[in-house]
């Protein structure tokens, strides 16, 4: 598979993955990005004492849940000892504790935690996705670095439309993201782009026909939470909005 962007097969093996699991075995094999290949292979190879003794996926993260998802959840990047190291989106760091607690009082997942791919974890009517799937140095993927992953959250949108009713952006980047990435697909996007907002629900239209919406929520990063910028009711009414709206209810 072509991994480098100046290579003309690039990014070939995003577009042309047939479904989700053949997405996903391409993924992994991706080095497109050196920086962040470095980053993620020195954290794996100097782990915090915490995690010492423990062997890092060191990879990048593949989207995790529900094939036919209603609602598909639109994150930031793998951190360097969460993600990077469980190899599944948002385990093993506080943020996803967070959303996986949040997750399971609304009845989208089966367990309240998720510590490692084999903690039984399921995810029902909802996706795990991300625009950078490699974790970068103080959780900032340059711009070049995000565009160089877009095909990968691009195709990935584009095999779960069928059935994807809402995207859920966490952030300004995952909203930008989103955004981007449905327009460049031929969705109708309005002009000017709308902000970022918690909570925000704004309607686009499909190509053909049709409409999902995106909606937004503040990220659930220590940070926010800690801060109290964004609360557990908080996010418990943004996702059982979104399940309202992705008809899980």
């Amino acid at each position: 598979m072509a991994t480098a962007p100046d290579d003309p097969g690039y990014p070939l093996g995003a577009a042309s993955a047939p479904d989700l699991a053949a997405l996903a075995g391409r993924l992994v094999q991706c080095r497109a990005c050196p920086r962040l290949v470095a980053w993620r292979e020195a954290a794996a190879a100097n782990p915090r004492a915490a995690f010492r003794g423990q062997v890092y996926w060191a990879r990048p993260v593949p989207g995790f849940g529900d094939d036919a998802a209603r609602i598909a959840v639109v994150g930031l990047a793998p951190a360097a000892d969460g993600a990077n190291r469980t190899g599944r989106m948002f385990t093993g760091d506080r943020s996803g504790d967070f959303l996986f607690a949040a997750l399971h009082r609304v009845g989208l997942a089966n367990q309240p935690t998720a510590t490692g791919l084999d903690d039984g974890l399921e995810l029902t009517g909802v996706r795990l996705v991300a625009p950078v799937r490699c974790a970068p140095p103080a959780n900032k993927p340059t711009p070049d670095e995000r565009r160089r992953c877009g095909p990968w959250l691009a195709r990935e949108l584009e095999l779960l439309a069928p059935t994807v009713r809402v995207v859920l952006a966490l952030g300004a980047i995952g909203w930008d993201a989103a955004l981007r990435t449905l327009e460049e697909q031929g969705w109708h996007v309005p002009r000017p782009r709308p902000k970022f907002a918690h909570a925000a629900a704004i309607p686009l239209g499909r190509p053909g026909g049709g409409q999902v919406v995106l909606m937004g929520s503040f990220h659930p990063s220590p940070h926010n939470t800690f801060t109290g910028r964004l609360t557990p009711e908080m996010l418990d009414a943004v996702l059982t909005r979104a399940k309202e709206l992705g008809g899980l209810v």
